[in-house]
């Protein structure tokens, strides 16, 4: 919005020059993320007294952790604001005709309203369960086929109208259309090597990318700053491959797939990672609010897509190792008891309680140690990512 008020301002008058700073992606950036910052900051404490009086109050669950029982009654759905700070900064600093940037505010939103219902379930009709997980996977696999659809066909096109005529080919070719080289699964520390995916193949990798990672986070998301910190990271370093692949000179140089519009999602990410600080202001030990499904399914959709839009699936897999894992324990956790139910009679456990950081704190680990040792594995797993941008 800004960028467009200043590109009028100077087609009126050469007055005002000085307003070609908005046209440079890093100084939006920058603004970008203090914008969602200072909104965070300082709506807040208005958020938290508002939920408070709603007696919003996340309800714990019978069976979890003793130690959280405590938090019952903190109040949730903080990622409300969350969501606010993002779409208020980036609506402002972003180019609002980039196809990017609309796309994955819709997905974030989109994926934000199911965690809002699965929260206000939860705190109205006092169930920890929330949204039934049909339900849920049902409306977020609407979302994530909808989104893949189309970025399939918007990789290499800028035209909206463009990307229905591909469409459109798509279906009259009984479904076989070859789509160009930027298209196809990149490989990290590898250069100039792509797989071709193929229409079919592109769309099933997006959708398990941008459900995958949203239900990753939301599973991460169980102690006090634990999942907003990784995000922010995750999130910081997707801007960076963003603003490599949107720009032709440093694509070209790092040998990286150009994708023209792909360097405005830097404004979202550091939005993000703005928003993202200001949440934890409030979420960190002991916490102020939580940031409910409402935010966690939210961030989780927003970091897969992004990392579709700037191909870097496998990358985001290596940075968001916590999520990564995190979901893996669920999984094995549920599998391995039900087979050996089913073989022994008796469930038995891999872990002491999944996800993964509850077994943790079931070893004797404090939850402080848990977060900032998290915290600093992804840290140390985004500066790998980060290093297949040259070593390659």
């Amino acid at each position: 919005m800004l960028l467009n008020l200043a590109q009028w301002l100077q087609s009126m008058s050469p007055e005002f020059g000085s307003f070609r700073v908005f046209q440079y992606l890093t100084f939006r950036a920058v603004m970008a993320a203090l914008t969602a910052l200072l909104i965070g900051l300082v709506a807040g404490p208005r958020v938290i007294r508002r939920l408070t009086e709603l007696k919003i109050g996340q309800p714990v669950r019978g069976y979890g952790m003793e130690t959280h029982l405590s938090k019952s009654g903190t109040p949730t759905m903080g990622g409300v604001l969350i969501l606010l700070c993002i779409a208020i900064s980036t609506l402002l600093w972003a180019d609002l005709t980039n196809r990017f940037v609309w796309i994955v505010l819709l997905v974030t939103l989109g994926f934000g309203a199911i965690g809002w219902v699965d929260d206000w379930r939860k705190v109205v009709n006092k169930d920890p369960e929330g949204m039934r997980s049909r339900e849920k996977y049902f409306w977020q696999s609407v979302i994530g086929l909808l989104a893949a659809l189309y970025l399939v066909f918007s990789i290499s096109e800028s035209s909206n109208y463009r990307v229905l005529e591909l469409f459109m080919k798509w279906v009259q070719s009984g479904f076989d259309l070859s789509l160009p080289p930027q298209a196809g699964l990149m490989l990290p520390f590898v250069k100039e090597i792509s797989y071709p995916l193929g229409v079919l193949g592109f769309v099933i990798l997006t959708y398990l990318v941008i459900v995958g990672s949203s239900n990753a986070v939301n599973l991460t998301d169980g102690l006090d700053g634990l999942a907003i910190m990784p995000v922010v990271m995750v999130g910081s370093a997707l801007g960076v491959f963003a603003y490599v692949t949107g720009s032709a000179v440093y694509s070209r140089y790092l040998f990286f797939p150009h994708i023209p519009g792909s360097g405005e999602l830097l404004i979202f990410c550091s939005a993000m990672a703005g928003a993202g600080l200001a949440f934890l202001w409030f979420n960190t030990h002991p916490a102020q609010v939580f940031m409910g499904d409402v935010g966690a399914l939210a961030l989780g959709a927003a970091l897969g897509t992004i990392a579709v839009i700037v191909r870097q699936e496998i990358v985001l897999a290596i940075m968001g190792g916590i999520f990564v894992v995190e979901a893996l324990s669920v999984m094995l956790q549920v599998t391995y008891f039900k087979f050996t139910k089913k073989k022994f009679g008796q469930g038995r456990r891999l872990f002491k309680m999944a996800p993964l950081h509850h077994h943790f704190e079931k070893s004797g680990w404090k939850e402080t140690q848990v977060v900032v040792r998290f915290w600093i594995i992804t840290m140390l797993l985004c500066l790998v990512g980060l290093s297949t941008l040259k070593l390659r």
